[in-house]
């Protein structure tokens, strides 16, 4: 079926996960994101897509400062809350009922019961018309260590976070599913080596 461009995120699976900020009085935001990455193996660096009149965005801009926050399924009910407007001076952690996790690095708590969380600051900003690309370093992260296989990374046999995906009606949450293969990042490569074998040491 051929479909219209703008519509081109039905056909993206997108990690929810919460961004956690503070202004300069420490009152306390949290916003529901998807669109995001990391950019490339290599670096610490990380790419959020983010509107122009975002509380998230103003107070990234005053502090430099940021948690995301990659919850689990069932937290998705905290989803709609955290995505509705508030006045500036309302903390969202309240309102959502959400539990706030000290941070290590920076002063934005991180949210309880999640399955991982970034700490990170604020590197650059790509601005455009309509959209920010907002550029942060992550300086502390942190999963949770039951969650994790031999390889360390998540167990999708145990972690199970909230995604979505987007159609005509709306959003429909869902989770990963394993499909039992596997590859060493060496496979990519003639040789069978990866370049890169020495961050994973």
């Amino acid at each position: 079926m051929v479909m219209t461009p703008h519509k081109r995120e039905f056909a993206f699976p997108g990690l929810v996960v919460f961004i956690s900020t503070q202004d300069e009085q420490g009152v306390r935001n949290v916003a529901p994101y998807s669109n995001l990455m990391p950019i490339l193996r290599p670096t610490d660096l990380v790419c959020v897509a983010s509107w122009h009149k975002r509380d998230t965005l103003r107070n990234i801009r005053k502090t430099g400062e940021f948690v995301l926050n990659v919850p689990p399924v069932e937290m998705v009910k905290h989803v709609i809350p955290t995505a509705k407007h508030y006045p500036p001076e309302t903390d969202e952690f309240v309102v959502a009922g959400l539990t706030p996790k000290a941070s290590k690095t920076v002063k934005p708590p991180g949210i309880e019961g999640c399955l991982a969380w970034m700490e990170c600051s604020l590197v650059r900003q790509h601005i455009e018309k309509e959209y920010v690309l907002i550029i942060g370093k992550v300086k502390r992260l942190e999963m949770q260590e039951d969650l994790l296989d031999a390889a360390g990374g998540f167990d999708p046999h145990k972690a199970d976070p909230l995604m979505v995906l987007l159609n005509n009606s709306g959003m429909r949450f869902v989770t990963v599913k394993d499909t039992g293969y596997t590859e060493p990042y060496g496979a990519m490569f003639p040789d069978g080596k990866d370049r890169l074998a020495h961050l994973y040491k």
